[in-house]
């Protein structure tokens, strides 16, 4: 079995069939690393908690809603503006957090009346915000406060407005998997079929597991447009409560993210018998593929083709400027769920980066099935890794960048690591034709960094810190360009902001950015 042992997990030898590296030929049955199971006493995990996967993954990208945690204020804090959920309504969710504040008191003596009192309150602060979330943590869950009866109390008091409860707590699961689950399930039970929104086209479909990252959802909603059909809503990035009470008069479930919104889809299907299709929003081959199939399956091929074939044009020049940069590049792979399949093989064949290392936090068997196909020979995969285990992954495997989160990214900083934000993004979106080569822009950026070079360096024993250690030369884009078109790139100044480098694109050269700066 090609199982890997930490030094630094020795004492917890349990852990050594959480990591395994997939070797030449190796089938799936004998690399794959246990997945999915309860953090092992000793470890010290990076894990989210189930109630953290019900509210801050699921439930708080939906925009028009007062999302209201029943606990102590802490468990809202961890759970708040840690990901950029923008919204179209001013990004409302992103900038008021709601908490009960649940003291000691209050677990001796019951946290209920209080409970009512904030959600009364809450909507008094906010007149026009007429739909709350309610979601339980430990704390609560533990003492029995009945969240289920107190929002009914105020629906009974309040008719105007509407309230979801999400009983979630942080133990309902052995990761923040475990509240996908829960949401998934408690939406569907509680709210779905109770709203009939406005159909305005012959195709509707649901887009289901997009949370808007930057902007993710509203780069595939704007595709889907374009072909014809109309997006019912959005589970849940820019979602809207009343539209997502609709979901059960869509002809189709586009799926994103299996690991966080697989369980609506497949009750859908069973309720309603909407089927359920998975796409990938991320590399122009999968993308271009996902659009064809969604548009085969209501007879859009021809708008799905006609898309495929002006996004391509626009920006595949672009994309291969900075693969022939990035050929070569490590990478540790270490997104937490979904993107650890999403990303696993695309970045290697379209970006020519080479994948050291993936891992997950919260996935499950499939997830550690379809990423460890797709990653390359050779690369460590790793269930569940705790602190000490990522750095001696960084140290063993010297990679040049990793995608991960704040908290392991941070951690990499001091090992002169550089890291990309894979749950949030540096500088995103990054699904689309367009965002994938912003992602590539991200990852030149971070690898060829001039501070990241002079970081290196050692003021005590180097002679002139700012002249040892690097040298720049201009890359100069290698595009024809006419006599009669606008200033050529190589005279523009590069000024590190996308947006202009997009404005500046021309009708035939939809190419790469102008001057860069290569660090050697």
């Amino acid at each position: 079995m090609p199982y890997h042992k930490f030094k630094c997990s020795e004492c917890i030898p349990e852990r050594e069939k959480h990591a395994v590296v997939k070797g030449p030929g190796e089938d799936l049955t004998s690399c794959l690393p246990l997945g999915y199971k309860n953090t092992i006493p000793g470890t010290i995990s990076e894990r989210g908690c189930a109630y953290c996967g019900a509210k801050h993954v699921i439930g708080a990208p939906m925009k028009d809603v007062i999302h209201m945690s029943h606990g102590p204020v802490g468990c809202t804090y961890d759970t708040w503006q840690t990901k950029r959920y923008i919204s179209d309504n001013d990004n409302f969710q992103l900038k008021y957090t709601y908490a009960t504040d649940v003291k000691e008191k209050h677990i001796v003596f019951g946290a209920e009346k209080m409970l009512k009192q904030n959600i009364i309150e809450a909507f008094k602060a906010f007149p026009n915000i007429k739909r709350m979330s309610l979601y339980q943590t430990c704390a609560t869950a533990l003492i029995g406060d009945d969240i289920n009866a107190i929002a009914q109390e105020v629906m009974d008091e309040m008719p105007e407005v509407d309230i979801f409860v999400c009983n979630s707590p942080g133990f309902a699961g052995p990761s923040q998997s475990g509240g996908h689950h829960k949401i998934n399930l408690a939406w569907l039970d509680q709210k779905v079929g109770t709203f009939e929104p406005k159909i305005t086209s012959k195709y509707v479909i649901n887009y289901v597991g997009d949370y808007n990252i930057q902007g993710d959802s509203e780069v595939m909603a704007d595709y889907f447009k374009r072909m014809g059909i109309q997006v019912l809503s959005t589970f849940t990035g820019n979602g809207s409560y009343d539209d997502l009470r609709g979901m059960h008069l869509a002809h189709l479930n586009v799926l994103e993210c299996a690991r966080s919104a697989e369980y609506i889809c497949n009750e859908l299907k069973v309720r309603y018998g909407i089927p359920r299709l998975d796409i990938e929003g991320f590399g122009f081959k999968p993308l271009g593929e996902s659009l064809m199939k969604v548009g085969m399956f209501f007879g859009l091929e021809k708008e799905a083709q006609a898309i495929i074939d002006e996004e391509t044009a626009r920006w595949k020049p672009e994309l291969d400027w900075y693969a022939k940069r990035l050929k070569g590049i490590k990478v540790c792979l270490w997104p937490g769920g979904s993107k650890l399949w999403h990303w696993a093989h695309v970045i290697h064949e379209e970006m020519g980066l080479d994948v050291v290392s993936v891992y997950t936090k919260f996935g499950h068997q499939g997830d550690m099935e379809k990423g460890v196909a797709r990653c390359q020979e050779g690369a460590l995969a790793i269930d569940d890794p705790n602190e000490l285990e990522g750095i001696e992954a960084m140290k063993t495997l010297k990679p040049d960048v990793i995608f991960t989160g704040v908290r392991p990214g941070e951690v990499a900083k001091k090992l002169r690591v550089q890291y990309l934000n894979a749950h949030a993004y540096h500088n995103g979106p990054y699904k689309g034709f367009e965002g994938w080569v912003r992602f590539a822009r991200d990852i030149y950026n971070a690898v060829y960094s001039p501070i990241h070079q002079l970081s290196g360096l050692d003021i005590s024993k180097d002679e002139i810190a700012t002249d040892i250690g690097f040298s720049t030369r201009q890359m100069i884009s290698d595009v024809n360009i006419s006599k009669d078109e606008a200033t050529p790139i190589e005279e523009r100044p590069y000024t590190g902001d996308y947006d202009s480098v997009t404005k500046l694109r021309g009708k035939t050269y939809p190419n790469a950015p102008g001057q860069l700066v290569d660090v050697v």
